[in-house]
């Protein structure tokens, strides 16, 4: 039976090599792929992610030859993104405690939030984050993203995180124990060298905010702790790393590697690489 992908994506940008990587791979080997961005909104491709001619300041070179150029527009402009689903309208949102009737309303959300898991778990085998500046905005700190994230771990099932992509791994925590899931675990991700120093941008809004909010390496370095490790394979062209059920990737270069090797996890019961 063919493998059936959930891929969500950031309403204020994805980076198109970090979406047609993947993708181009789980099309040849025939998975079926469902869009996913937080309200139901399209997404739409970072503008420099789709110009062979943008410089990425850290490395000081282009990241997009112009054929991935031309891929990851054709898909851009396609009508394949269309009518994603929308996680709002998917998961229900937890109560504040402040709430008039708390205990009434958590049990309401839990019996609908368990619906809800139980139809996605049931539709698909793995779950991928589209890596981008627009994680930053709209995944990272997305708790309904975060419960989602759970349920596939709970239900042993993989998930590929992509540059920004994975900072929601970090921050998808028990609410009563507050530990990460990523304890433990080994993982890459931006390293603080290839952080802008300017120019993090995203779509639909007029803000350049400079460096990215917070250092991802340093979020993920705490996160997996004193027996996990952060691997930024500084200098090393590709950095893409299997701690099941987690595959992790660095940034734009190790999109199609990330997408093989979920479909190694898969397929073949890869459990380890790159550590």
């Amino acid at each position: 039976m063919s493998k059936r992908i959930l891929m969500v994506l950031s309403e204020y940008g994805y980076w198109g090599e970090e979406l047609v990587g993947p993708l181009e791979k789980f099309d040849a080997r025939g998975y079926r792929t469902t869009f996913m961005t937080p309200t139901g909104k399209r997404a739409h491709a970072l503008p420099p992610s789709l110009d062979p001619d943008y410089i990425d300041a850290p490395l000081g070179r282009s990241v997009t030859t112009a054929d991935m150029a031309r891929r990851a527009t054709e898909l851009d402009e396609s009508s394949r993104l269309d009518n994603p689903l929308s996680l709002m309208e998917l998961i229900p949102e937890r109560p504040y405690y402040s709430a008039l009737n708390h205990l009434r309303e958590l049990e309401d959300y839990n019996r609908r939030l368990e619906e809800a898991l139980e139809g996605v778990l049931s539709s698909f085998d793995a779950l991928v984050i589209v890596g981008g500046s627009g994680p930053i905005v709209d995944l990272a700190n997305n708790e309904r993203l975060h419960e989602l994230i759970m349920a596939f771990i709970a239900a042993d099932k993989p998930i590929l995180g992509e540059c920004y992509g994975v900072a929601p791994l970090a921050f998808a925590r028990d609410l009563e124990t507050r530990a990460s899931l990523l304890w433990g675990k080994h993982v890459t991700g931006h390293p603080k060298e290839y952080d802008y120093k300017d120019g993090t941008g995203f779509l639909g809004v007029d803000f350049n905010m400079g460096p990215p909010p917070y250092p991802l390496e340093y979020i993920l370095r705490d996160a997996v702790g004193p027996d996990g490790g952060f691997h930024g394979n500084v200098g090393k062209e590709l950095s893409v790393i299997v701690d099941y059920p987690f595959v992790t990737a660095r940034s734009t270069p190790d999109s199609t590697l990330s997408g093989e090797l979920l479909i190694e996890v898969l397929e073949n019961g890869l459990r380890r690489y790159g550590w």
